[in-house]
């Protein structure tokens, strides 16, 4: 029997110097870095993006933050349902955003999982899209949909309008 071996696919960071250039909060805080106050703001954003990591592999995206008090979070690819990608204007010229998972994993927080500053966002999305429906296919899972009403009805199955 051969089993699967799980590969890494990518590995990154939040980027400090792209969120700097190009989101409003950056902008801000260097024109606070004129008062003294933006160098604060600054070094405090660096660390948390400097201490969380992100891997992806073909099975699961992990998650790890913290300097003294590590945290690893994990979520397996086929349970994610959606891939979602915000950014602003500048986030755009930048190449950053957010991506943002909706997983039926409940041990992330509500089911949604945000990647924030992430450089090359729009690239990423796409893989990290393929990635779920390569994962989904290999275990052979399929989603279903249910009308929180109680309607069992897809709506495939309404007849057509006369």
């Amino acid at each position: 029997m051969d089993a699967y071996r799980e590969r890494q696919v990518d590995a990154f960071r939040s980027s400090t110097a792209r969120w700097l250039v190009g989101s409003f909060a950056g902008w801000g805080t260097l024109l606070l870095c004129l008062v003294g106050v933006g160098l604060v703001l600054l070094g405090v954003r660096w660390l948390r993006n400097r201490t969380t990591a992100f891997e992806v592999t073909d099975q699961r995206l992990i998650v790890s933050r913290g300097v003294l008090f590590r945290t690893v979070d994990e979520i397996e690819l086929y349970r994610v349902k959606d891939v979602r990608l915000e950014y602003s204007l500048l986030n755009g010229v930048a190449d950053i955003g957010t991506i943002t998972l909706t997983a039926t994993d409940r041990t992330a927080a509500g089911g949604i999982f945000s990647l924030r500053d992430v450089p090359m966002a729009r690239e990423r999305r796409e893989g990290l899209r393929r990635l779920v429906e390569r994962a989904r296919m290999r275990r052979g899972v399929r989603e279903l949909d249910v009308d929180p009403y109680g309607d069992a009805r897809s709506w495939r199955d309404d007849p057509e309008p006369a």
